[in-house]
């Protein structure tokens, strides 16, 4: 079984996101090293994907590496960390901002196609 949550960059978003995305929902954290409420947000992403067994996946993209800045570019990304939720290789919904557990979990419920 593929992981779960995994890092992803500006060259293999298309695969692991996009294409991925057909197959079951994908959520992508834009995240910062320097931002404080994206720290806070990772360990209640993980715990959010716990509660669905393998049928959400999480790309993790590290904005300051490389050119991710491009990809926070392309999907005017405003403030970090930004959660998007790509399914049938579309944007389908996003937030921005450490959300609570039940903000995600009902957040998943009520965009994602499960």
């Amino acid at each position: 079984m593929a992981e779960t949550i995994f890092n992803v960059d500006l060259d293999d978003f298309d695969e692991k996101v996009i294409r991925a995305s057909h197959q079951q929902p994908v959520l992508v954290d834009l995240w910062a090293d320097w931002c404080a409420p994206c720290r806070v947000i990772a360990p209640i992403l993980q715990q959010a994907l716990d509660e669905y067994d393998g049928r959400v996946l999480l790309a993790k993209v590290e904005v300051d590496e490389d050119e991710n800045m491009k990809l926070a570019g392309q999907y005017q990304v405003r403030g970090f960390p930004t959660i998007i939720l790509f399914q049938k290789g579309e944007e389908v919904a996003r937030f921005s901002g450490a959300k609570p557990l039940q903000f995600i979990l009902n957040f998943i419920d009520e965009h994602a196609d499960l």
